[in-house]
């Protein structure tokens, strides 16, 4: 799994909030301009404008034109992808459980040809790489399955949720598979029977097929 690396705006961005916790700027409070920002964070006008606009955003700045950047708020929200990258292994399981069900279910109904492609290229890739024993590209493939499936679910939230948290889920198999790919060659079926039931435009069977691969029966 690569690396996340922080953009300097998002730095600026987080070293303004940590400004905004400790009362540095307060509500109410007008920001330094841009120059003075510029040299306090040792970044270039463009940095702090877009950690400015990430802020605004956010709903803790105002930017008005002509005037000044102002501080209206503390109730600083993380996004969800920051609040998945904090959760325990477990939690981000337990979000995919309940959705992997109701995924699979809208994705037999509003699959088009192209996303079935696909959903079958990584089923595909998957059974090649567990039968090879190349187990980083096994667990991998098996990721881009779920997430297939998920871009053909016809709802973006839903979609999004599924593809943040199945980025925390190739860490968890390199850990408990500990590069063996025995388990991926007995679920192999399971995953083949779940692409069929959405070939089939069968949205019960899919979401049962589903749920027994979360439970790990089969």
């Amino acid at each position: 799994m690569q690396i996340q690396r922080k953009t300097l705006a998002q730095e600026v961005a987080e070293r303004l909030i940590q400004g905004i916790i400790n009362d540095e700027y307060t509500i109410g409070d007008k920001l330094p301009i841009e120059p003075e920002l510029m040299k306090i964070y040792g970044v270039g006008r463009s940095s702090v404008r877009e950690a400015i606009k990430i802020l605004s955003i956010k709903g803790v700045l105002s930017v008005q034109q002509g005037v000044g950047t102002f501080v209206i708020s503390k109730n600083i929200q993380e996004s969800l992808e920051t609040q998945i990258n904090k959760a325990e292994i477990e939690e981000v399981y337990e979000v995919r459980s309940l959705l992997d069900s109701k995924i699979a279910s809208r994705a037999a109904i509003y699959r088009t040809e192209e996303e079935l492609k696909m959903i079958k290229m990584y089923l595909d890739l998957r059974d090649k790489f567990a039968e090879e024993d190349q187990a980083q590209e096994c667990y991998q493939a098996d990721i881009n399955f779920h997430i297939s499936i998920a871009e053909a679910c016809g709802n973006t939230l839903l979609k999004e949720i599924y593809k943040i948290a199945s980025k925390h889920i190739l860490t968890s198999f390199e850990i408990s598979h500990n590069n063996n790919t025995d388990s991926f060659k007995l679920s192999q079926k399971i995953h083949a029977d779940l692409y069929t039931a959405i070939e089939n435009k069968d949205s019960d069977t899919a979401a049962h097929i589903a749920q027994l691969i979360v439970e790990r029966v089969y």
